[in-house]
């Protein structure tokens, strides 16, 4: 029997045990996970630097080794992530709604594990904590396939995981990693009907791209982000640059950083060369469409596909528009409906928008950075959704639940 089919059969068998345990159990195991992580730091960072070594032989992007790294900082970060979870409500048996039918049928509706979960991801090793943590407070078992770029830092983590939870009520088969790195275990796992209920892709647009179509199991489709921000003409020009440099360079290795710069024509005619200089000093290549070029003369053309590009990298394509609809219309055709922001001081422009643009996340003067489950207060997160069935935006402890109807009778038969 091949791996994927042998964890994930334990990960079955585990979600059975799951499924009985108290939120205290479910507690417990998770504050064992967190305080292991502390106490063997040393451990998983040695691992950790086989993988950057690894990676920077194989010529990985600065922005892509940045997203792998892990120090003590960062791993003290997990730690506490999962100690947000614990203090997080536990969503498993909420009833959601009660009501008798004209029979007498008592029925209600509660909230249930999905069951088993399975997460296939990249290079951020921080991930798999956060998904075994958030799946496990939710009654779930987790089947993990990480990128093979963070392979050592996952087979540690996880080793150190499941190590804890020997000393729980919760079974260590309940998180499980497909260490296989060859591309057949992905494709194996998108067709484990009966074993796993659902599966997350978290990653870039090929990676999804790849599971949407392919997996027969249920997905919930999430991470691709090409986030625009959009600077209206009534703009205050500060906050407008606050927030566009925030959008980009506070971390441009993740999803919900912005990857489009659209500026009102009349707006940019005063203030997008000095804002443009600012992104140059952050190390930012701009690709400019013709128009942009006119003000900034330095960056580079763009092309039609740079604006269907997610860079997570210090490239930013800049868009000169002169009217809100024209704007709109570029969203409409780029983006892929995670986050989108339009910097404005006229109300009217900012409804609009919010009403129009079609996406999880929409900002009025805000960086799109803050989509995230630990800025929303929802803890850590196993992803941002990007689809509309189920879940949508970050998602959190409810996201990894189904219902369940619940009914009482007393003798009662269908006529």
């Amino acid at each position: 029997m091949s791996e994927v089919k042998t964890k994930a059969e334990k990960a079955r068998t585990a979600a059975a045990v799951l499924n009985k345990l108290t939120t205290s159990q479910k507690n417990e195991a998770l504050q064992l996970m967190a305080d292991s992580l502390r106490s063997q730091q040393d451990d998983i960072i040695s691992a950790n630097k086989e993988d950057l070594e690894r990676g920077k032989a194989q010529g990985t992007s600065s922005s892509l080794l940045d997203r792998l790294a892990l120090g003590p900082e960062r791993i003290e970060a997990i730690a506490e992530g999962l100690e947000q979870i614990i203090a997080l409500p536990d969503p498993i048996g909420d009833v959601l709604e009660t009501f008798e039918r004209p029979n007498g049928l008592q029925v209600t509706k509660a909230r249930v594990p999905l069951g088993v979960i399975g997460i296939i991801y990249e290079a951020r090793p921080n991930v798999t904590v956060d998904a075994a943590g958030l799946c496990l407070k939710a009654g779930n078992a987790v089947v993990l396939r990480g990128g093979s770029s963070a392979l050592s830092s996952n087979r540690k983590i996880v080793e150190v995981l499941r190590s804890a939870l020997q000393n729980s009520a919760l079974p260590a088969d309940a998180i499980q990693l497909i260490e296989s790195a060859d591309r057949s275990s992905v494709d194996e796992m998108l067709k484990l009907n009966g074993l796993l209920d659902v599966i997350i892709p978290r990653g870039g647009q090929s990676l999804i791209r790849n599971v949407v179509e392919n997996a027969t199991v249920p997905v919930i489709e999430t991470g691709a982000g090409i986030c625009h921000t959009y600077i209206d003409e009534t703009a205050d020009p500060a906050m407008a640059e606050a927030i566009a440099i925030n959008a980009k360079v506070q971390r441009p290795s993740v999803c919900n950083s912005m990857e489009t710069l659209i500026v009102n024509s009349r707006f940019a005619a005063s203030h997008l060369g000095h804002l443009a200089d600012q992104f140059r000093k952050s190390g930012v290549e701009i690709r400019g469409c013709a128009e942009t070029l006119k003000l900034v003369p330095w960056a580079v053309p763009a092309q039609e596909q740079d604006f269907a590009t997610e860079y997570n990298d210090y490239i930013l394509n800049v868009k000169l528009v002169d009217t809100l609809d024209k704007a709109l219309d570029h969203i409409s055709r780029f983006s892929t409906k995670h986050s989108e922001c339009i910097v404005t001081e006229n109300a009217a422009h900012a409804e609009r928008f919010l009403q129009e643009v079609d996406a999880a996340a929409v900002y009025h003067n805000a960086s799109t950075r803050f989509t995230d489950g630990f800025e929303f207060g929802f803890g850590a997160e196993i992803g941002i959704s990007t689809q509309k069935l189920h879940a949508r935006g970050p998602m959190g402890l409810p996201a990894l639940t189904s219902t369940k109807y619940i009914i009482h009778g007393s003798g009662q038969i269908r006529g």
